[in-house]
């Protein structure tokens, strides 16, 4: 194998493949990238059994091949490079890299080891990278982090027809997301739960490009493997299993307060009251007749207060958050007046985007919502 690519397209090409890989491989081959040039030029491959990345670059190919060295050296050695063409060769059981007067020589890992990449399978529709990434951001956030409950780790990807429904939850709160897209055929139908971290990743690498083709396989079931691709990359994962919780039944059909707060104002007045919450204690939003008041700490501990503007419709109420969630989604929202919708001060809040951001919170074509749980006040 020998081959000349430019610097920085190879630098970018080996970072966002090596992004995937197993920081402790099962085995040793699974820390590799594996290169492969040929007629269509460089590809590179990275692959741990759950999540695959693909990218194919252009190159000078002197001599057609294959080899696998380590993904975090060459991540690192790529990025270190003076801006000058690149030369990689194997030469028995090393690789040979040449950049100006730089060499490096590198070990390879047994290729004929490797496991082979799964096929991506038939695209099932495309959408905007813009809109995907944000759409799957704000819905991320929600996602559980404890790997004891693995359902709760994903996002629930739900497609009907055009339209795209993402859904997240720890417990604590939720966050749905709707979004259009352009199905390859009419009437799909289909379910998956797809990792969360994995499609956060995916979507935010694939950020640039024009365009993001998402396929599924086997979409009756929604069982095994979803693959995007975009701009010559394409990651596969395989779906989780399990049934996710029947999140639509937590949404309120109505609810008999609703509160408009400035988004930017109301992020910065919760910051600064959470600063005497200790861990795990919340932060008390009292909303009355065009004001709201944030209260934290209570009896001998530190406390803090602080009053904004806001429009309320209802009954006057108070009720208290975890300040974290309640931050996470005042981020996700995206707009400039924050919603939040209250049946009574027990029962979970609905945070959206304000009325005059109209329906389509977050970009072109859905609506978002981030169902928070409120804490219970002692006494």
């Amino acid at each position: 194998m020998r081959f000349r690519v430019e610097r920085d397209v190879l630098a970018e090409a080996v970072a966002w493949t090596a992004r995937s890989l197993p920081a402790r491989p099962p085995v040793p081959v699974l820390a590799g990238l594996l290169l492969e040039a040929g007629p269509d030029g460089l590809s590179l491959s990275g692959f741990d059994y759950e999540v695959s990345a693909r990218v194919t670059i252009a190159a000078d190919v002197l001599e057609p091949g294959r080899a696998l060295v380590s993904g975090r050296l060459l991540a690192d050695i790529s990025r270190s490079l003076p801006a000058r063409p690149v030369e990689i060769s194997t030469e028995g059981p090393k690789v040979q890299l040449v950049c100006g007067s730089a060499r490096f020589s590198l070990l390879t890992l047994p290729v004929e080891d490797y496991p082979t990449l799964p096929e991506m399978p038939t695209v099932t529709g495309t959408l905007s990278s813009a809109l995907f990434a944000a759409a799957v951001a704000q819905v991320a956030i929600a996602a559980g982090r404890d790997d004891t409950l693995p359902v709760l780790t994903g996002i629930r990807v739900e497609i009907d027809g055009d339209t795209v429904t993402l859904a997240a939850t720890d417990r604590y709160r939720l966050a749905v997301r709707e979004l259009t897209w352009r199905p390859e055929q009419t009437g799909l139908d289909a379910i998956a739960l797809v990792p969360a971290k994995t499609l956060a990743d995916t979507a935010k690498s694939l950020v640039g490009v024009e365009s993001v083709a998402i396929a599924l396989a086997n979409v009756a079931s929604g069982e095994g493997l979803m693959g995007f691709d975009g701009g010559g990359r394409r990651t596969t994962t395989r779906l989780l299993e399990g049934e996710f919780p029947k999140y639509r039944a937590l949404l309120p059909s109505e609810s008999l307060t609703t509160a408009d707060v400035d988004t930017a104002t109301l992020v910065e007045a919760v910051k600064r009251v959470a600063l005497v919450a200790e861990r795990n204690t919340p932060v008390r939003l009292s909303f009355s007749a065009g004001e709201l008041q944030l209260d934290a700490g209570s009896g001998d501990e530190a406390q803090a207060s602080e009053s904004l503007a806001c429009a309320l419709d209802g009954e006057a109420i108070s009720i208290a958050f975890n300040p974290q969630f309640l931050l996470d989604g005042l981020g996700a929202v995206d707009a400039a007046v924050a919603r939040l919708s209250f049946t009574t001060s027990t029962k979970p809040a609905v945070l959206t985007g304000g009325a005059s951001e109209g329906s389509d919170v977050g970009g072109s074509g859905g609506a978002y919502r981030y169902l928070l749980m409120p804490v219970r006040l002692s006494g």
